[in-house]
């Protein structure tokens, strides 16, 4: 090898060097980009001629730029739409980056709801998952994962049960219940808030009146409602829409119920058949405790629920460590609005860099697997967190030193060798 030789091999390593130093650049750029993998520059020699029978080096390149893959830490935000992924996975997302229309898949999590409902990126790209079908059921292929938010239509009731107790205790009054002095005439009563078929509150209220002590206890339950709420409308406080008996054991339990349901002529709106849940009555193989019981203590309701609701606007949305998206809405109500889906690919290494934390597929990552988040090898996703960038700064700080050194070192390989020439240049003097 000449001395000529010498400086070209120096020459490539300075620009070897120079090469690692700008991915090192890259690398210290990006400690803040959200979702970033930082890179690491492989060295390879390069052969030159022979001597002495054997191949000889002619300096060092980049051989390889590979791209690293281990997890960044978490960065809470507490908002709902910036997501992590704690394990494997990528979130895919769609969309046109200098001029090409693709899918591309990338750790960073910062999604927001466009005008149109769709959930995208910054870049506007369209984040993918399961979607909604006509019947309100979620998807089963992926696609632009856009959020139904219209108003969830109302439910008419058709069950109401009550968890209550009636005072044993109380003494019997022989004075008949009169529906147009509920108060008066009645022993106890409650009321539980149903709704029509076009979400319309009404109350539906439960008078209770104890008829008999011995051989055991008796009561007569009275269900009614407002008379301005049924059809044909009726100018008092209350009309009666059924009346029942409830009777219990010695040891306070629900032995018979004879009223099962009441049909409601709803003012206005479609009329109604709820069914009442006073408890399973021991005569119907239950406990009879599991509703209404007859102890010696203060008559009062501990639970009353039905499963009739009204018109709900959307209020929030959360998701789920599988991706869930469900959305909270302003009658109480949830409904599941979507899913997000994550792509596994056999090999990332194998990803091609696409700027704005951007990956795409290629030959040798393969094709991507999707799947639900937290299941078969797909990380969770974390609500409210994202993924910072995975570089480490004094990794990359002492990396930094050693090129700078190799580098010191190939030019000093140039120098030595052109002081070499010169003097060999001198000897013809």
């Amino acid at each position: 090898m000449s001395i000529t030789s010498s400086m070209y091999t120096g020459a490539a390593g300075l620009n070897s060097h120079s090469d690692a130093m700008g991915i090192i650049s890259d690398n210290i750029a990006n400690v803040n980009t959200v979702g970033f993998r930082a890179s690491r520059a492989n060295f390879s020699d390069v052969l030159g001629g022979l001597m002495a029978g054997s191949h000889v080096g002619a300096g060092s390149m980049i051989g390889s730029v590979q791209t690293l893959f281990a997890e960044g830490a978490l960065l809470g935000t507490g908002n709902a739409t910036d997501l992590a992924i704690r394990g494997d996975g990528f979130f895919v997302v769609s969309g046109t980056i200098d001029g090409v229309t693709s899918q591309y898949y990338t750790r960073a999590g910062q999604f927001q709801a466009d005008a149109d409902g769709f959930m995208v990126t910054a870049q506007g790209l369209r984040l993918q998952g399961y979607g909604l079908d006509g019947a309100g059921n979620l998807q089963t292929t992926p696609g632009d994962l856009q959020l139904d938010s219209s108003a969830l239509p109302p439910t008419a009731t058709t069950t109401a049960g009550i968890e209550a107790n009636l005072d044993a205790s109380q003494e019997i009054d022989p004075t008949p219940f009169d529906i147009l002095d509920p108060g008066s005439t009645s022993d106890w009563s409650t009321s539980v808030t149903v709704y029509d078929s076009l979400g319309e509150p009404h109350q539906l209220t439960l008078f209770f009146k104890k008829t008999q002590d011995v051989p055991s206890g008796q009561w007569d339950v009275h269900v009614a409602t407002a008379g301005s709420d049924v059809d044909p409308q009726v100018a008092q406080d209350y009309t009666e829409l059924g009346v029942g008996t409830l009777d219990f054991d010695t040891a306070g339990a629900l032995t018979a119920s004879s009223l099962a349901s009441v049909n409601v002529p709803w003012y206005g709106a479609a009329p109604a058949s709820i069914t009442l849940d006073f408890g399973t009555p021991t005569s119907a193989g239950g406990t009879g405790l599991d509703g209404i019981t007859s102890y010696a203590t203060a008559s009062a309701a501990t639970a009353v629920q039905q499963d009739g609701n009204g018109t709900g606007e959307l209020t929030e949305f959360s998701i789920t460590a599988d991706g869930t998206i469900e959305g909270r809405y302003s009658n109480g109500q949830t409904r599941t609005l979507g899913q997000i889906v994550t792509a596994r690919f056999l090999s990332n290494e194998g990803l091609e860099r696409h700027g704005e934390s951007l990956f795409a597929a290629t030959g040798q990552s393969r094709e991507p697997v999707l799947g639900v988040p937290g299941t078969r090898g797909h990380g969770e996703l974390i609500s409210g967190s994202l993924e910072g960038s995975n570089v480490d700064l004094a990794r990359e700080f002492v990396t930094m030193i050693a090129v700078q050194r190799g580098f010191q070192s190939n030019s000093r390989t140039i120098s030595t060798a052109d002081e070499m020439l010169t003097e060999l240049v001198s000897l013809k003097r």
